[in-house]
């Protein structure tokens, strides 16, 4: 693996602009109950096996490769983009087989398992943190807001995949896996630099 200074790091996110993308509600049970934790997906931690899950659409559309779920937006892929992260990022990644509607092939909830707090505050362009006076006293401190995202690559070790400490919309690539899911035809993610 490089020198982490010369690794470059990429935010995947959803593409809006894919004619006709589909886009999902928030996962259930398979026998329709909610799940008492949506967030669970996106907290940057090993979490336990959580069922069997299915994925509502909230919207029909183009099957993609790569979408996120409605509350929690936990990332959904389609099996070869999982298949990417399972062999480049195996020890920063669960990958959970869920049923989206109106899919017969499995596709896969993507939990990163690590979480970094390398936001870059000077280098970023705007930063706003949760204060007392927000009324949530258990993210005062955290991200309220970020635009123009940097992250200080010296606070990366090994990582490929992660989350930022107090920032959980963003979901950190490394630029070889950026590469491999480009070769692979990914449709509905796109890669923002940080």
């Amino acid at each position: 693996m490089p020198d982490v200074k010369e690794r470059r790091f990429f935010d995947l996110c959803i593409d809006v602009y894919v004619p006709g993308r589909w886009y999902f509600k928030t996962p259930i049970h398979v026998d329709g109950q909610p799940l008492d934790d949506p967030w669970m997906f996106t907290d940057g931690v090993f979490i336990p096996d959580p069922g069997p899950l299915r994925i509502p659409l909230s919207r029909p559309g183009k099957p993609l490769d790569f979408t996120t779920t409605g509350v929690g937006v936990a990332p959904v892929l389609s099996p070869r983009t999982a298949e990417v992260f399972r062999a480049l990022a195996p020890n920063d990644v669960q990958l959970f087989p869920v049923q989206v509607e109106g899919q017969t092939e499995p596709y896969f909830l993507l939990v990163a398992t690590r979480t970094v707090r390398c936001v870059d505050e000077a280098a970023s362009e705007e930063v706003q943190l949760w204060k007392p006076e927000n009324g949530q006293p258990e993210k005062v401190g955290q991200y309220l807001a970020i635009a123009g995202l940097r992250i200080d690559k010296t606070r990366i070790a090994d990582e490929r995949v992660f989350r930022l400490w107090g920032w959980r919309p963003a979901l950190i690539v490394d630029g070889e896996l950026k590469a491999a899911l480009e070769q692979t035809g990914i449709v509905g993610g796109q890669f923002v630099e940080v």
